[in-house]
């Protein structure tokens, strides 16, 4: 085999195994968003009000991080009080649904229904950034006074 394309077959495998790598970064892990979890958990309990103004900023790397960041809503009125997307704030999270699936109402009701401070965990289907095909998420729930925030990534 000519040396020309012997190297050309070892960039093309080496781009395609760092490519691999990338894509594999872009999404937060399991690890990742629990760790993110325990500390908005802490942050919360320590002062809501800061809490909630820090998760809000985008900047913040501690509560954001790739696709994974804090979200909170309050549990009188589903209201959102934490997202990274402005057009969610103070839209209700019972009104979310992808396709047939009203996993806004059952987060809500995943969280309503759980012990204060617990820890629940909460399964759905929904589409990566900048895809339309829906895959499995999980998001970490918790409910500290009257706000219900948890974390979420890509399984």
């Amino acid at each position: 085999m000519p040396r020309g394309t012997i190297a050309a077959a070892l960039v093309a495998g080496a781009l395609l195994w760092s490519g691999g790598l990338t894509v594999a970064q872009q999404t937060g892990s399991e690890a990742e968003a629990k760790a993110m979890f325990d500390r908005a958990v802490r942050a919360l309990k320590a002062n809501e009000a800061a809490a909630l103004s820090a998760f809000n900023d985008k900047s913040n790397k501690e509560y954001h991080d790739r696709d994974i960041y804090v979200f909170c809503y309050n549990m009188s009125d589903g209201k959102f009080t934490a997202h990274p997307n402005p057009a969610i704030m103070n839209t209700d999270v019972r009104d979310l649904k992808f396709k047939d699936d009203p996993f806004g109402q059952r987060a809500f009701d995943t969280v309503k229904n759980a012990a204060q401070g617990g820890v629940s965990t909460f399964d759905y289907m929904f589409p990566k950034p900048g895809s339309t095909e829906p895959v499995p998420k999980r998001s970490f729930e918790t409910r500290i006074g009257d706000q219900a925030c948890g974390v979420a990534y890509y399984k």
